[in-house]
């Protein structure tokens, strides 16, 4: 079967910097990521929560797989709170983002998300996720062109 992975890019007019400290910083992180704010030490292998701010409630969870600042973070994600899905390794999708410099105030933030081919419930969950709409990728891009 081939691979199927969910990819997107956005060009960003704020450096490379800007856009990785939204990545990684809860100062920011709440504003796109659904209220959640993520709980880890970035270090690979190390765990990563989602955890909501508001009711402390797990959403997302999953470990850091790369985290080479500030050009690429990589890490696993399941819905901890699915229980058609076994929280296996096996079912944890791979979230990768990469930074790339386009000069001096600006950058590229390409995501790709998957092997949904890989996972159980594999097709349900790319349909349930590739319909939305680019929400976190423009408001990750508001966020970090106000800093600028």
């Amino acid at each position: 079967m081939t691979e199927r992975f969910i990819e997107k890019t956005i060009d960003i007019d704020a450096p490379a910097e800007a856009l990785w400290k939204i990545l990684t910083d809860n100062e920011f992180i709440p504003q796109y990521m659904f209220g959640c704010k993520a709980e880890t030490d970035w270090k690979p292998e190390s765990p990563l929560l989602w955890r909501g701010a508001a009711d402390g409630k797990v959403y997302v969870k999953g470990k850091i797989v790369t985290f080479n600042a500030p050009y690429l973070l990589e890490y696993t994600v399941i819905d901890p709170n699915n229980p058609a899905l076994s929280d296996v390794p096996e079912n944890y999708l791979t979230m990768t983002f990469q930074v790339k410099d386009r000069g001096t105030d600006a950058s590229t933030l390409e995501v790709r998300q998957g092997d949904f081919t890989a996972v159980a419930n594999g097709e349900q969950r790319y349909k349930d996720t590739v319909g939305g709409d680019d929400y976190l990728l423009v408001a990750m891009k508001k966020i970090a062109e106000a800093q600028v």
